[in-house]
């Protein structure tokens, strides 16, 4: 038998978190609470959650400050956040996903819609890797057994590094990474590294891959967070 999903529900409304709760555990997750930003906090640093649902108001240590938090932490900053919030406006919600949010629902809600945005992000964090001989995406093609990189058909000269920094976020297109997940992916057997090596290789990236590098079409900077590839065909 599958062990349940373990969901962290963090809101001060006590009748949404009992409803909320309540048709979760009926999904079959396992589900724990905190009313306010600072035990959700110390919850997430003892106990181990496949996704947390965030409350962008919160007593003490505010919803989006929490969320910063969590993805700043090397243990924290892979876990799936949905936030929630009684705004409406387009503000709230983008400054929540550039923070590391990824989805975003506004009060009052469905709590089946809650459920199925819950079900939908925990399959897109636990999904396998795209694997393909061939990746193609917009001009670039990615040959993962040659170890080559081709834009409209014309070789692209890079570092064994850079291709595999570039293999990695292809690969899991569409997905934001930090820089301390980038390390541990890329840079995993080298000692020493800092997060600021994986901007340099990010910029030589960009200078080889892209038409305009200050302007980049693939690889995308996640203010506060790290970097993704565009999934964009």
């Amino acid at each position: 038998m599958d062990t349940p999903k373990h969901i962290l529900v963090v809101d001060d409304e006590a009748d949404l978190v009992e409803l909320v709760s309540y048709n979760l555990k009926k999904e079959g997750f396992a589900v724990d609470t905190a009313s306010d930003g600072e035990t959700a906090l110390s919850k997430v640093k003892k106990g181990k959650y496949d996704l947390i649902i965030l409350d962008l108001m919160l007593p003490g240590i505010q919803g989006i400050e929490l969320c910063r938090t969590l993805r700043a932490g090397m243990k924290t900053s892979g876990i799936p956040i949905i936030m929630l919030t009684a705004r409406s406006e387009e503000v709230d919600k983008i400054l929540g996903l550039e923070m590391g949010a990824d989805d975003y629902m506004t009060k009052p809600f469905s709590p089946r819609e809650l459920v199925a945005r819950v079900k939908a992000v925990l399959r897109r964090f636990t999904e396998k890797p795209v694997i393909e001989k061939i990746i193609k995406i917009g001009d670039i093609e990615i040959d993962r057994e040659r170890y080559t990189v081709t834009i409209r058909g014309k070789s692209v000269k890079l570092s064994a590094t850079e291709f595999k920094l570039l293999l990695f976020l292809a690969e899991r297109r569409g997905k934001v990474f930090s820089r301390d997940q980038l390390l541990d992916a890329v840079w995993r057997d080298e000692a020493f590294v800092e997060q600021r090596t994986v901007d340099v290789h990010v910029r030589r990236l960009r200078a080889n891959i892209e038409a305009d590098p200050a302007e980049p079409r693939y690889i995308k900077t996640m203010r506060g967070i790290g970097y993704l590839f565009n999934e964009e065909k």
